[in-house]
């Protein structure tokens, strides 16, 4: 991936819906460069889809944090099933070291958070966990609102 293709990838996380016309025009290359690196990044699997952030992503869930889930024994992928079924649950990442997994969450009021942890601390294979609120997001790769 060279610099052109970074520049691409930065105005898609900005709006992903944006035309190749203009995308072509802000990185300074013809609409078929723009189309074929578009392409490229697809076909390569760097770029893997594209999303919707909805307002209600960001403001509806004024209380977010992450968790960071200890598992016992073989039963991760049953944990992580399970913790697909809440809606509060934005991302669930496998990871190494103490922590097994680290799910990012997000809820209307710190009572709700209460109850959501509780029902995670509840499921079959989860041995211990530690959670931090998100106080604020000075910078992220997702789009501005």
């Amino acid at each position: 991936m060279d610099e052109l293709d970074e520049r691409l990838i930065k105005l898609l996380r900005h709006d992903g819906r944006r035309s190749i016309s203009d995308l072509a025009s802000d990185l300074g290359v013809s609409r078929a460069t723009a189309r074929a690196r578009l392409e490229k990044l697809e076909r390569s699997g760097d770029i893997l889809g594209y999303t919707v952030i909805l307002r209600a992503d960001a403001v509806d869930q004024p209380v977010r944090g992450i968790m960071m889930i200890e598992i016992e024994g073989h039963v991760t992928d049953r944990v992580v099933q399970a913790l697909g079924g809440y809606s509060e649950i934005s991302a669930i990442h496998t990871t190494n070291g103490r922590w097994d997994l680290i799910v990012e969450f997000g809820t209307t009021t710190l009572t709700d958070l209460d109850a959501v942890l509780r029902r995670i601390r509840l499921i079959p294979g989860v041995t211990n966990s530690e959670t931090s609120l998100l106080l604020a997001t000075p910078r992220s790769t997702k789009a501005k609102l």
